[in-house]
């Protein structure tokens, strides 16, 4: 995974004041692999009820100017499966709330 401590620290601390201390945030696309170079951050974030446009374009936002990188955000809500994009993205994802981080 091409994110440093710092920044996962950043990615959910953010999610999690804008879409609530429960939100789950699932990092996925090129920044999981570590033989590629550059790339967006492209992250899930799970939350109840979804977030709107308005928190994921809140939540871009502040994350770019954060760690200076290009970042994508969808949201979910928790458990919800009717969304084909949810499940190709949490197939192939990480949840960055599962770090444990020194």
């Amino acid at each position: 995974m091409r994110l440093n401590s710092k920044q996962i620290v950043s990615i959910t601390e953010t999610a999690a004041e804008v879409a609530g201390v429960g939100a789950r945030v699932w990092l996925f696309g090129s920044r999981l692999d570590d033989a590629r170079t550059g790339g967006d951050v492209d992250l899930l974030i799970e939350s109840k009820p979804a977030i709107g446009l308005m928190g994921r374009a809140k939540i871009k936002l502040f994350l770019e100017q954060k760690l200076n990188l290009p970042v994508d955000v969808i949201s979910s809500e928790f458990n919800e499966t009717q969304k084909a994009f949810v499940l190709i993205a949490k197939a192939n994802s990480f949840c960055l709330n599962d770090l444990e981080l020194s």
